[in-house]
Protein backbone atom coordinates (compact mmCIF):
# COMPACT_ATOMS: atom_id res chain seq x y z
CA UNK A 1 0.00 0.00 0.00
CA UNK A 2 0.97 3.68 -0.22
CA UNK A 3 1.68 5.59 2.98
CA UNK A 4 3.16 8.91 4.06
CA UNK A 5 6.25 8.26 6.19
CA UNK A 6 8.62 10.36 8.31
CA UNK A 7 12.07 10.54 6.75
CA UNK A 8 13.82 13.04 9.00
CA UNK A 9 13.38 16.58 10.18
CA UNK A 10 11.19 18.59 7.76
CA UNK A 11 10.95 15.61 5.41
CA UNK A 12 8.08 13.24 4.67
CA UNK A 13 7.58 11.06 1.61
CA UNK A 14 4.96 8.70 0.24
CA UNK A 15 6.28 5.17 -0.20
CA UNK A 16 5.13 1.63 -0.83
CA UNK A 17 4.94 -0.20 2.51
CA UNK A 18 3.53 -3.58 3.61
CA UNK A 19 -0.22 -3.83 4.09
CA UNK A 20 -1.32 -3.98 7.74
CA UNK A 21 -2.49 -7.30 9.17
CA UNK A 22 -4.66 -8.46 12.06
CA UNK A 23 -2.30 -9.06 14.99
CA UNK A 24 -4.84 -9.45 17.81
CA UNK A 25 -8.42 -10.68 18.06
CA UNK A 26 -9.53 -7.13 18.96
CA UNK A 27 -7.99 -5.57 15.82
CA UNK A 28 -9.69 -4.30 12.70
CA UNK A 29 -8.32 -3.19 9.33
CA UNK A 30 -9.72 0.04 7.88
CA UNK A 31 -9.52 1.05 4.23
CA UNK A 32 -8.99 4.78 4.58
CA UNK A 33 -11.21 7.12 2.58
CA UNK A 34 -10.11 10.42 4.14
CA UNK A 35 -7.25 11.46 6.38
CA UNK A 36 -5.88 14.83 7.47
CA UNK A 37 -2.73 16.65 8.50
CA UNK A 38 -2.96 17.91 12.07
CA UNK A 39 -1.07 20.77 13.68
CA UNK A 40 0.39 18.17 16.03
CA UNK A 41 1.91 16.42 13.01
CA UNK A 42 4.00 19.52 12.43
CA UNK A 43 5.72 18.94 15.79
CA UNK A 44 6.91 15.61 14.37
CA UNK A 45 7.77 17.22 11.04
CA UNK A 46 9.81 19.91 12.77
CA UNK A 47 11.68 17.34 14.85
CA UNK A 48 10.50 18.40 18.32
CA UNK A 49 8.99 15.04 19.38
CA UNK A 50 11.64 12.42 20.26
CA UNK A 51 11.74 8.71 19.32
CA UNK A 52 10.66 9.11 15.69
CA UNK A 53 12.19 6.59 13.30
CA UNK A 54 12.65 6.75 9.55
CA UNK A 55 9.76 4.99 7.84
CA UNK A 56 7.20 5.66 10.61
CA UNK A 57 3.75 6.12 9.05
CA UNK A 58 2.24 9.44 10.11
CA UNK A 59 -1.32 10.57 10.77
CA UNK A 60 -3.89 10.29 13.55
CA UNK A 61 -6.99 11.82 11.91
CA UNK A 62 -8.61 9.28 9.62
CA UNK A 63 -11.78 7.44 8.69
CA UNK A 64 -12.83 4.78 6.28
CA UNK A 65 -14.42 1.38 5.76
CA UNK A 66 -13.92 -1.79 7.76
CA UNK A 67 -12.42 -4.51 5.55
CA UNK A 68 -11.45 -7.09 8.18
CA UNK A 69 -12.03 -7.70 11.89
CA UNK A 70 -10.51 -9.90 14.54
CA UNK A 71 -12.60 -12.64 16.15
CA UNK A 72 -13.32 -10.60 19.30
CA UNK A 73 -14.75 -7.59 17.45
CA UNK A 74 -18.49 -8.13 17.44
CA UNK A 75 -19.68 -4.51 17.21
CA UNK A 76 -18.29 -3.89 13.72
CA UNK A 77 -18.74 -5.66 10.41
CA UNK A 78 -17.02 -5.57 7.06
CA UNK A 79 -18.39 -2.61 5.12
CA UNK A 80 -19.10 -0.41 8.14
CA UNK A 81 -18.08 3.21 7.75
CA UNK A 82 -16.15 4.47 10.77
CA UNK A 83 -14.24 7.41 12.21
CA UNK A 84 -11.22 6.36 14.28
CA UNK A 85 -10.35 8.41 17.43
CA UNK A 86 -6.67 9.30 17.78
CA UNK A 87 -6.18 7.89 21.34
CA UNK A 88 -6.00 4.09 21.39
CA UNK A 89 -7.91 2.86 24.42
CA UNK A 90 -8.50 -0.60 25.86
CA UNK A 91 -11.85 0.17 27.47
CA UNK A 92 -11.09 -1.94 30.54
CA UNK A 93 -8.52 -0.11 32.71
CA UNK A 94 -9.35 2.36 35.50
CA UNK A 95 -8.76 5.34 33.22
CA UNK A 96 -10.99 4.01 30.44
CA UNK A 97 -13.75 3.10 32.90
CA UNK A 98 -13.65 6.75 34.03
CA UNK A 99 -13.72 7.97 30.39
CA UNK A 100 -10.11 9.21 30.57
CA UNK A 101 -9.29 7.50 27.30
CA UNK A 102 -6.20 9.53 26.37
CA UNK A 103 -4.41 8.18 29.44
CA UNK A 104 -5.39 4.53 28.92
CA UNK A 105 -3.09 2.38 31.05
CA UNK A 106 -2.79 -0.54 28.62
CA UNK A 107 -2.53 0.74 25.04
CA UNK A 108 1.02 2.09 24.99
CA UNK A 109 3.53 -0.76 24.64
CA UNK A 110 6.33 1.75 25.21
CA UNK A 111 4.90 3.06 28.48
CA UNK A 112 8.34 3.12 30.07
CA UNK A 113 9.53 5.79 27.63
CA UNK A 114 6.52 7.99 28.34
CA UNK A 115 6.90 7.54 32.09
CA UNK A 116 10.45 8.92 31.89
CA UNK A 117 9.13 12.00 30.09
CA UNK A 118 5.87 12.63 31.93
CA UNK A 119 5.89 10.60 35.15
CA UNK A 120 3.05 8.43 33.84
CA UNK A 121 2.35 7.05 30.40
CA UNK A 122 -0.14 8.45 27.93
CA UNK A 123 -2.35 6.21 25.83
CA UNK A 124 -1.06 4.86 22.55
CA UNK A 125 -1.62 7.28 19.67
CA UNK A 126 -1.69 6.54 15.95
CA UNK A 127 1.30 7.79 13.98
CA UNK A 128 2.79 9.81 16.82
CA UNK A 129 6.27 8.51 17.62
CA UNK A 130 7.45 5.53 19.63
CA UNK A 131 6.88 7.56 22.79
CA UNK A 132 3.18 6.84 22.28
CA UNK A 133 3.51 3.26 21.11
CA UNK A 134 5.01 3.38 17.64
CA UNK A 135 1.65 2.63 16.02
CA UNK A 136 1.40 3.09 12.26
CA UNK A 137 -0.73 6.10 11.43
CA UNK A 138 -3.58 6.81 9.08
CA UNK A 139 -1.98 8.83 6.27
CA UNK A 140 -2.10 5.67 4.24
CA UNK A 141 -4.41 3.49 2.19
CA UNK A 142 -5.06 1.09 5.10
CA UNK A 143 -4.55 1.08 8.86
CA UNK A 144 -4.64 -1.50 11.64
CA UNK A 145 -6.86 -0.34 14.50
CA UNK A 146 -6.18 -2.02 17.87
CA UNK A 147 -9.02 -2.32 20.40
CA UNK A 148 -11.48 -1.89 17.54
CA UNK A 149 -14.32 -2.94 19.83
CA UNK A 150 -13.73 0.32 21.76
CA UNK A 151 -12.44 2.98 19.37
CA UNK A 152 -14.04 3.29 15.91
CA UNK A 153 -17.31 5.24 15.77
CA UNK A 154 -19.82 3.98 13.22
CA UNK A 155 -21.30 6.50 10.76
CA UNK A 156 -24.74 5.35 9.69
CA UNK A 157 -25.89 8.46 7.81
CA UNK A 158 -24.93 9.80 4.40
CA UNK A 159 -22.95 12.71 5.80
CA UNK A 160 -19.86 13.55 3.72
CA UNK A 161 -16.46 12.46 5.01
CA UNK A 162 -15.42 16.03 5.72
CA UNK A 163 -18.45 16.57 7.95
CA UNK A 164 -17.44 13.73 10.28
CA UNK A 165 -13.70 13.21 9.74
CA UNK A 166 -12.75 15.69 12.43
CA UNK A 167 -14.58 13.69 15.10
CA UNK A 168 -11.27 11.80 15.12
CA UNK A 169 -9.46 14.64 16.89
CA UNK A 170 -9.75 18.38 16.32
CA UNK A 171 -13.51 18.83 16.81
CA UNK A 172 -13.60 16.93 20.12
CA UNK A 173 -10.32 18.57 21.16
CA UNK A 174 -11.73 22.05 20.57
CA UNK A 175 -14.92 21.11 22.41
CA UNK A 176 -12.90 19.63 25.27
CA UNK A 177 -10.99 22.90 25.56
CA UNK A 178 -14.23 24.86 25.79
CA UNK A 179 -15.77 22.39 28.25
CA UNK A 180 -12.77 22.77 30.56
CA UNK A 181 -13.71 26.46 30.83
CA UNK A 182 -16.87 25.52 32.76
CA UNK A 183 -19.04 27.76 30.60
CA UNK A 184 -22.47 28.27 32.13
CA UNK A 185 -23.62 31.15 29.94
CA UNK A 186 -22.60 34.77 29.53
CA UNK A 187 -18.83 34.36 29.87
CA UNK A 188 -16.04 36.06 27.94
CA UNK A 189 -13.62 33.49 26.52
CA UNK A 190 -10.37 34.25 24.70
CA UNK A 191 -8.87 31.67 22.34
CA UNK A 192 -5.16 31.85 21.55
CA UNK A 193 -4.67 30.39 18.07
CA UNK A 194 -7.14 30.38 15.17
CA UNK A 195 -5.83 27.24 13.56
CA UNK A 196 -8.16 24.24 13.13
CA UNK A 197 -8.34 23.34 16.84
CA UNK A 198 -8.79 27.00 17.76
CA UNK A 199 -11.64 27.31 15.26
CA UNK A 200 -13.47 24.41 16.92
CA UNK A 201 -12.73 25.77 20.39
CA UNK A 202 -14.36 29.04 19.33
CA UNK A 203 -17.38 27.31 17.81
CA UNK A 204 -17.73 25.07 20.86
CA UNK A 205 -17.53 27.96 23.34
CA UNK A 206 -20.36 29.63 21.44
CA UNK A 207 -22.39 26.39 21.46
CA UNK A 208 -21.88 26.08 25.22
CA UNK A 209 -23.21 29.59 25.85
CA UNK A 210 -20.26 32.00 25.97
CA UNK A 211 -21.42 35.57 25.34
CA UNK A 212 -18.17 36.80 23.83
CA UNK A 213 -15.38 34.78 22.22
CA UNK A 214 -12.21 36.60 21.23
CA UNK A 215 -9.99 34.98 18.59
CA UNK A 216 -6.25 35.72 18.74
CA UNK A 217 -3.89 35.08 15.84
CA UNK A 218 -1.39 36.77 13.53
CA UNK A 219 -2.94 35.68 10.22
CA UNK A 220 -5.87 37.73 8.97
CA UNK A 221 -7.34 34.89 6.88
CA UNK A 222 -7.60 32.68 9.98
CA UNK A 223 -9.16 35.51 11.98
CA UNK A 224 -11.69 36.06 9.20
CA UNK A 225 -12.60 32.37 9.35
CA UNK A 226 -12.96 32.65 13.13
CA UNK A 227 -15.27 35.66 12.81
CA UNK A 228 -17.38 34.53 9.88
CA UNK A 229 -17.41 30.73 10.16
CA UNK A 230 -16.64 29.74 13.77
CA UNK A 231 -18.64 32.51 15.43
CA UNK A 232 -16.01 34.63 17.21
CA UNK A 233 -17.37 38.01 18.35
CA UNK A 234 -14.02 39.83 18.23
CA UNK A 235 -10.49 39.30 17.01
CA UNK A 236 -6.98 40.36 17.96
CA UNK A 237 -4.31 40.47 15.25
CA UNK A 238 -1.08 40.49 17.24
CA UNK A 239 1.01 41.09 14.14
CA UNK A 240 -0.25 44.68 14.39
CA UNK A 241 0.07 45.03 18.18
CA UNK A 242 1.98 42.28 20.05
CA UNK A 243 0.72 43.31 23.51
CA UNK A 244 -2.10 40.77 23.66
CA UNK A 245 -2.58 41.03 27.43
CA UNK A 246 -3.28 44.77 27.28
CA UNK A 247 -5.63 44.36 24.30
CA UNK A 248 -7.63 41.72 26.17
CA UNK A 249 -7.91 44.03 29.16
CA UNK A 250 -9.23 46.78 26.91
CA UNK A 251 -11.84 44.44 25.42
CA UNK A 252 -13.02 43.30 28.87
CA UNK A 253 -13.22 46.55 30.80
CA UNK A 254 -9.87 45.95 32.46
CA UNK A 255 -10.86 42.67 34.11
CA UNK A 256 -9.63 40.10 31.61
CA UNK A 257 -11.48 37.13 30.09
CA UNK A 258 -13.30 34.70 32.38
CA UNK A 259 -11.46 31.86 30.67
CA UNK A 260 -8.61 31.58 28.19
CA UNK A 261 -7.97 28.64 25.85
CA UNK A 262 -4.41 27.98 24.66
CA UNK A 263 -4.91 26.22 21.33
CA UNK A 264 -1.34 26.94 20.22
CA UNK A 265 1.08 24.79 22.20
CA UNK A 266 4.78 24.17 21.96
CA UNK A 267 5.61 26.07 18.77
CA UNK A 268 3.99 29.39 19.64
CA UNK A 269 5.22 31.87 17.05
CA UNK A 270 4.20 35.11 18.69
CA UNK A 271 6.14 37.07 21.24
CA UNK A 272 8.37 40.09 21.41
CA UNK A 273 11.44 41.36 23.18
CA UNK A 274 14.28 39.45 24.79
CA UNK A 275 12.08 36.67 26.19
CA UNK A 276 10.79 35.83 22.71
CA UNK A 277 14.32 35.77 21.31
CA UNK A 278 15.61 33.61 24.17
CA UNK A 279 12.79 31.08 23.68
CA UNK A 280 13.51 30.73 19.96
CA UNK A 281 17.22 30.24 20.57
CA UNK A 282 16.67 27.69 23.34
CA UNK A 283 14.18 25.68 21.29
CA UNK A 284 16.33 25.77 18.16
CA UNK A 285 19.31 24.51 20.17
CA UNK A 286 17.10 21.93 21.97
CA UNK A 287 17.78 23.54 25.38
CA UNK A 288 14.00 23.58 25.81
CA UNK A 289 11.38 21.74 23.80
CA UNK A 290 8.50 24.21 24.04
CA UNK A 291 8.01 27.91 23.41
CA UNK A 292 5.70 29.28 26.09
CA UNK A 293 4.56 32.62 24.65
CA UNK A 294 0.88 31.69 24.34
CA UNK A 295 0.68 29.97 27.72
CA UNK A 296 2.41 32.84 29.50
CA UNK A 297 0.11 35.43 27.94
CA UNK A 298 -2.94 33.28 28.66
CA UNK A 299 -2.05 33.18 32.35
CA UNK A 300 -1.25 36.91 32.50
CA UNK A 301 -4.45 37.89 30.64
CA UNK A 302 -7.00 35.70 32.42
CA UNK A 303 -9.05 37.47 35.09
CA UNK A 304 -8.35 36.63 38.75
CA UNK A 305 -10.14 33.42 39.71
CA UNK A 306 -10.52 32.41 36.07
CA UNK A 307 -9.68 29.27 34.13
CA UNK A 308 -6.82 28.65 31.69
CA UNK A 309 -7.58 25.69 29.42
CA UNK A 310 -4.61 24.23 27.56
CA UNK A 311 -5.29 22.01 24.55
CA UNK A 312 -2.30 23.04 22.45
CA UNK A 313 0.26 20.22 22.59
CA UNK A 314 3.29 20.62 24.85
CA UNK A 315 5.97 17.98 24.63
CA UNK A 316 8.57 18.51 27.31
CA UNK A 317 9.86 21.57 29.14
CA UNK A 318 9.65 25.34 28.88
CA UNK A 319 11.31 28.16 30.78
CA UNK A 320 9.91 31.29 32.40
CA UNK A 321 6.59 29.88 33.55
CA UNK A 322 4.69 32.70 35.33
CA UNK A 323 4.02 30.76 38.52
CA UNK A 324 3.54 33.93 40.55
CA UNK A 325 0.68 35.15 38.35
CA UNK A 326 -0.88 31.68 38.27
CA UNK A 327 -0.82 31.29 42.05
CA UNK A 328 -1.53 34.84 43.21
CA UNK A 329 -4.42 35.36 40.78
CA UNK A 330 -6.01 32.11 41.96
CA UNK A 331 -6.19 30.64 38.46
CA UNK A 332 -7.29 27.11 37.65
CA UNK A 333 -5.12 25.46 35.00
CA UNK A 334 -6.78 22.59 33.12
CA UNK A 335 -5.28 20.59 30.32
CA UNK A 336 -4.92 17.23 28.60
CA UNK A 337 -5.01 15.28 25.41
CA UNK A 338 -8.69 14.96 24.52
CA UNK A 339 -10.60 11.86 25.63
CA UNK A 340 -12.11 11.67 22.15
CA UNK A 341 -14.28 8.59 22.65
CA UNK A 342 -16.20 10.44 25.38
CA UNK A 343 -17.40 13.12 22.95
CA UNK A 344 -17.92 11.42 19.58
CA UNK A 345 -21.62 10.56 19.90
CA UNK A 346 -22.55 13.97 21.35
CA UNK A 347 -20.71 15.91 18.66
CA UNK A 348 -21.90 13.58 15.90
CA UNK A 349 -25.46 14.45 16.93
CA UNK A 350 -24.63 18.17 16.67
CA UNK A 351 -23.40 17.59 13.11
CA UNK A 352 -26.38 15.43 12.22
CA UNK A 353 -28.79 18.03 13.62
CA UNK A 354 -27.21 20.80 11.57
CA UNK A 355 -25.84 22.73 14.57
CA UNK A 356 -22.37 22.79 12.99
CA UNK A 357 -20.73 21.70 9.75
CA UNK A 358 -17.09 20.94 10.66
CA UNK A 359 -16.02 20.96 7.02
CA UNK A 360 -15.75 24.76 7.18
CA UNK A 361 -12.09 24.45 8.25
CA UNK A 362 -11.01 22.56 5.09
CA UNK A 363 -9.05 24.74 2.69
CA UNK A 364 -6.93 22.18 0.82
CA UNK A 365 -7.77 18.77 -0.60
CA UNK A 366 -4.92 16.68 -2.00
CA UNK A 367 -4.23 13.15 -3.15
CA UNK A 368 -2.24 11.10 -0.64
CA UNK A 369 0.79 11.12 -2.94
CA UNK A 370 0.91 14.91 -2.52
CA UNK A 371 1.20 14.71 1.28
CA UNK A 372 4.69 16.34 1.27
CA UNK A 373 3.21 19.36 -0.51
CA UNK A 374 0.42 19.43 2.06
CA UNK A 375 2.88 19.50 4.95
CA UNK A 376 4.78 22.39 3.40
CA UNK A 377 1.60 24.36 2.68
CA UNK A 378 0.31 23.80 6.20
CA UNK A 379 3.59 24.62 7.93
CA UNK A 380 4.29 27.77 5.96
CA UNK A 381 0.65 28.96 5.72
CA UNK A 382 0.83 28.93 1.94
CA UNK A 383 -2.27 29.83 -0.06
CA UNK A 384 -4.20 30.69 3.16
CA UNK A 385 -3.94 27.08 4.33
CA UNK A 386 -5.95 26.17 7.44
CA UNK A 387 -6.63 22.43 7.04
CA UNK A 388 -5.41 19.80 4.58
CA UNK A 389 -7.43 16.66 3.83
CA UNK A 390 -5.67 13.83 2.00
CA UNK A 391 -7.52 11.32 -0.17
CA UNK A 392 -5.80 7.91 -0.55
Amino acid sequence: MRANVWSGRNTVQVENVPDPKILDDRDAIVRITSTAICGSDLHLYDGYIPTMKRGDILGHEFMGEIVETGRAVSNLAVGDRVVVPFPIACGNCWSCRHELYSVCENSNPNAGLAEKMFGHSTAGIFGYSHLTGGYAGGQAEYARVPYADVGPFKIEDDLADEQVLFLSDIFPTGFFGAELCEIKGGEVVAVFGAGPVGQFAIASAIMLGAEQVIAIDQYDYRLQMALHKAGATAAIDFSKDPDIVEQLKELTGGRGPDAVIDAVGMEAAHGHGLLHTADRVKQASRMETDRGHALRDAILACRPGGIVSVIGVYGGILDNFPSGAWMNKGLTLKTGQCHVQRYMKRLYDHVKNGDIDPSFVVTHRLALDLAPDGYEAFKHKQDDCVKVVLKP
